[in-house]
């Protein structure tokens, strides 16, 4: 077995399978959508040199995390992801969870901050088995202060349903809103170091690019 293993292979290897196995029609309004986000030059996040905006949000079990009380200890990671009914978010976390210790040493935290109901966040946690905060930030109230929010195309509901990925029933509101997948490196002095916004969910920093990063702070 490799030493390290790619998260990027994963995601173009579950990309790939959805090809497979999705109607062609789905995967194309999906592909357009992606497309048509990126033109349109909105949610594009936060700048490195920015400071990031403070929040409080409840955890997988109910507990409040205060982004700047974490950050008086250490940096912090802050990874943005869709829902658990996205296999890429899944192999996002899944791939931070391999190396989470390697994070605690540098002296590094990990918040995984998503717009699901606390149930949802919980399920996330436990199917992914992740010993990391997996926060619920409910009508996207932080991803809007982050500036990644955007709204799903209306056609693209039906398409969402059928695959089991109702936003309205895992978020709690009919807004149909999601976070662009980002991930945003803070510093004690709550300053963001690193951000990358990305459209095309089927793409994600190399978490051990985070932690090379992390280390040369």
């Amino acid at each position: 077995m490799a030493k390290y293993l790619k998260l990027q292979d994963e995601l173009d290897a579950q990309a790939k399978h959805g090809l497979e196995v999705l109607p062609r029609e789905v995967v194309e309004a999906f592909v357009h959508s992606t497309q048509e986000l990126r033109e349109s030059g909105t949610a594009k996040g936060l700048a490195i040199g920015a400071i990031a905006p403070d929040f409080t949000l409840g955890n997988q079990i109910g507990n409040n995390i205060t982004l700047s009380e974490k950050i008086a200890k250490g940096p912090v990671i802050l990874t943005f992801y869709r829902g658990g009914w996205c296999p890429f978010c899944n192999l996002e976390l899944r791939a931070y969870q391999r190396i989470i210790d390697r994070i605690h040493e540098a002296g590094a935290q990990l918040l995984a901050i998503s717009p699901q109901t606390p149930d949802h966040s919980l399920s996330v946690h436990e199917k992914n088995e992740l010993s990391f905060h997996v926060l619920s930030d409910l009508h996207n109230q932080v991803a809007k202060n982050y500036k990644i929010n955007f709204k799903l195309r209306d056609d693209l509901h039906d398409f969402h349903r059928s695959l089991g990925a109702a936003l309205d029933e895992h978020n709690g509101d009919d807004s149909w809103e999601l976070p662009v997948p980002a991930t945003f490196i803070i510093d004690k002095q709550g300053v963001i170091r690193f951000a990358s916004v990305d459209p095309d969910y089927t793409k994600r920093t190399e978490p051990n690019e985070i932690l090379n990063l992390l280390q040369s702070l």
